[in-house]
């Protein structure tokens, strides 16, 4: 039976957790010193793996051979926990048991002994409880009983109280950075035998945003969009977008007054039906990026061979002072995008600006003629060295 990639491959232990090393580093050590705290939060974007760690943490504590940062993967315990089947695991979906009868519930089985060693409570989308319910769990997750620790899980931690936070351990997980995604999938891609190019890797990476989650399902559709061979152009296809090296050579052909060039690739967008708002995105994430290389080049995130040379290309032909323009205008089009006819009108109008737009640019000598009027327009009655003036005698 097919088994999707995102679960397929979803790590086993901390060694195998792709990225969030230091939440890793973390939580081993205090599971090989015995120090294990009773509640802990987890926090960041979709597919990170918030989920996947709490059920690591929850087979490390549970383990038959013991507490332990390297659990056995064998006894009943462990594959249970694999197979979600585990009775003294309980994940809770919040954002569907939002009501405070759903927490009382709860609350009222946790001081029934585990099977095992530790119940552990997994709560999802923590931060849709209600208030109420928030107020239900409180004095529990600050004195549980001893058999019993708290995960909690959410995209968005501002929503939780203060009260919430403080009583648990908090680890903040980071999007994946697209090399290590890139390296993730090149890894699976090859003991699925699926062929692949590198290019087109670079291209699932950058439409996952850092989700190892998102990245794994967009690779499962690639895998059935281009029958088990994934290339680029295919990449493109699938997720209507240009490459950014298309991209790049639009700023090119915007910079350079090209036209002829600017028109072919405002009809290939027209006639390939390519997303939008996904290229108005990625030009700002570009310009960001070229912006970088000119000042800040060791700021630069990880990139593809070719679309690193085609940045150093485009980074030494544009003007600091245009590159800023082209973002302020990028951003502006990109906030009129849900008030235009269409999106793909607001994308040519905003790239029609780029192309008659420029700075301003003041000659030297207006510069100083200017500077001179201002200094002569100087109020008389405030010299600027008041000790130096004689005093003024009267005859």
């Amino acid at each position: 039976m097919h088994q999707v990639l995102a679960r397929k491959y979803r790590p086993k232990s901390f060694d195998e957790l792709v990225g969030q090393e230091h939440v890793a580093r973390a939580l081993m050590g205090s599971l090989e010193a015995d120090r294990m705290h009773h509640a802990y939060l987890f926090t960041g974007t979709r597919g990170v793996g918030k989920t996947t760690i709490a059920r690591l943490l929850a087979k490390c504590l549970n383990c038959e051979t013991g507490v332990s940062a390297n659990p056995c993967q064998v006894c009943s315990t462990c594959r249970a926990i694999d197979q979600g089947s585990y009775t003294d695991l309980i994940e809770i979906d919040a954002a569907s048991r939002t009501k405070v009868e759903d927490t009382r519930e709860l609350l009222d089985k946790v001081s029934y002994a585990a099977q095992g060693r530790y119940k552990v409570y997994l709560i999802d989308e923590v931060h849709m409880l209600s208030t109420h319910s928030f107020n239900a769990l409180l004095k529990t997750l600050e004195e549980p009983p001893s058999h019993v620790k708290f995960l909690l899980a959410t995209t968005d931690p501002q929503k939780l109280p203060i009260t919430i936070i403080s009583r648990c351990l908090q680890f903040v997980l980071r999007p994946l950075a697209q090399k290590q995604i890139v390296d993730h999938l090149s890894e699976v891609l090859t003991q699925e035998s699926v062929g692949f190019d590198e290019a087109a890797l670079w291209g699932l990476a950058a439409a996952a945003q850092g989700s190892v989650r998102d990245s794994l399902s967009l690779t499962d559709q690639a895998i059935a969009y281009s029958g088990g061979q994934i290339t680029e152009a295919s990449i493109k296809d699938m997720l209507g977008l240009l490459s950014p090296v298309d991209t790049l050579k639009m700023l090119e052909a915007i910079h350079g007054q090209q036209k002829q060039t600017f028109a072919a690739l405002i009809t290939q967008l027209r006639e390939q039906l390519i997303d939008a708002g996904a290229v108005l995105e990625q030009m700002i994430e570009l310009i960001f990026e070229l912006s970088l290389m000119q000042e800040l080049p060791d700021l630069v995130p990880s990139l593809s061979n070719e679309q690193f040379e085609a940045m150093q290309r485009v980074a030494k032909l544009i003007d600091p002072a245009d590159l800023q323009l082209y973002y302020q205008i990028a951003l502006q089009g990109s906030s009129e995008m849900k008030m235009s006819a269409s999106p793909q009108q607001a994308l040519e109008m905003t790239l029609l600006r780029m192309l008659s737009f420029r700075p301003l640019e003041v000659p030297l000598e207006a510069a100083v003629n200017a500077a001179s009027v201002a200094a002569s327009n100087a109020p008389l009655d405030a010299p600027a060295n008041a000790e130096a003036q004689e005093p003024v005698k009267k005859t």
